[in-house]
């Protein structure tokens, strides 16, 4: 039987190498993408001959639509943030994954029962766990910030800020810093109140705030000193504080955490091929593997166990998680139902301040 199904594997990977010879993965650049390069793509050209081509974007979501609604798709596979993934496929411009293709678990549970909860939708896969939270430079502020209402205080803490040029994550911590439960954060966020107070907090440190789009620039703008604290998605900082030895340090308190997920846009131009990319990816070992890289927690329960140290084969990883027990203590998780139904209309809020 074994040989049936290996040479059974060896047929199927030269029928897709014939098929397609490259699938292209959009992802979102610097560390977090050399971590799934290292964990995804390597293995997988090796197994099934398919060349991967890695491009990346700001905001993978972006190119997506606009390429779908143009009719001239040209990547197959992206990586999204969640409330995009399912507002992208209710809007029709994703393929539906269907979940029972998905490898089962090594004791045999199957896929829909491993993945963590919300973790599958009908069109997209997780396959990180990942954070945004602020980091500041250590040798300006040797005992601390601790609390994002520290972000916020300009007093206590003089400085050049860096936040995400957008609304999302930045009204929830504004919120946060302010004295608000994560628990009730959202249920503000609904209100035009809520939202105001938001604002007003934003106000506060918006005159000292250098504004990013792309997740290799935080740690950037900290290492040059344009600012002295930012804040960023967890794993950038881990990047530099670790691979490079970059003076940073992580606050916990605040952050948000969410998942990213693989999509496959309508008309991919080789679908069969972006599917078993999928499949290959986000099978148990390939998760636990890209934590080797970068501090995102694996989409799957059973990958956990298989999480240990990072690829200097020193540093454990888990306590660098977002979804570790001490780093969850005042923790948002980020609600994709509010951001699909608001979106656009707080972005465009937030431009319109952002330009006054």
């Amino acid at each position: 039987m074994k040989k049936i199904l290996t040479l059974s594997t060896a047929l199927t990977a030269v029928g897709f190498a014939a098929a397609a010879q490259e699938v292209t993965v959009m992802s979102w650049g610097g560390a977090y993408t050399v971590s799934q390069v290292e964990a995804y793509h390597k293995p997988f050209t090796a197994e099934t001959g398919i060349k991967v081509v890695s491009v990346d974007a700001d905001n993978p979501a972006t190119p997506i639509k606009a390429m779908v609604e143009a009719g001239n798709v040209t990547i197959d596979v992206a990586d999204v943030e969640y409330a995009d993934a399912i507002r992208l496929c209710d809007e029709g411009l994703l393929e539906e994954i269907d979940p029972s293709i998905l490898p089962a678990a090594p004791d045999g549970t199957p896929a829909t029962e491993d993945f963590l909860p919300g973790a599958l939708t009908d069109c997209a896969v997780a396959s990180i766990v990942f954070s945004t939270v602020f980091a500041y430079d250590t040798t300006k502020f040797p005992e601390g910030p601790t609390t994002m209402a520290d972000f916020f205080d300009l007093e206590g803490f003089p400085g050049k800020r860096g936040m995400r040029k957008g609304a999302k994550a930045n009204l929830e911590m504004a919120l946060m810093a302010d004295g608000v439960p994560a628990d009730e954060v959202y249920a503000l966020l609904e209100t035009d109140e809520g939202v105001a107070q938001a604002f007003a907090m934003l106000d506060k440190i918006k005159a000292d705030t250098i504004w990013w789009e792309a997740g290799a620039q935080p740690p950037q703008l900290l290492a040059d000193g344009e600012v002295v604290m930012t804040t960023a998605y967890n794993g950038r900082i881990f990047a530099a504080q670790v691979a490079e030895a970059k003076p940073f340090e992580i606050v916990w308190d605040g952050q948000v955490y969410e998942y990213d997920l693989f999509v496959i846009p309508k008309g991919a131009p080789n679908m069969e091929a972006a599917l078993e990319f999928v499949k290959f990816s986000t099978d148990t070992q390939r998760l636990a593997d890209q934590a080797k890289w970068i501090s995102y927690g694996p989409g799957r329960k059973s990958s956990g166990a298989l999480v240990g140290l990072y690829q200097d084969g020193v540093t454990e990883m888990a306590p660098h998680m977002p979804t570790s027990a001490e780093n969850l203590t005042n923790a948002l998780a980020s609600s994709y139902e509010f951001w699909v139904d608001r979106d656009s209309e707080l972005n465009e809020r937030f431009n319109a301040w952002l330009a006054q």
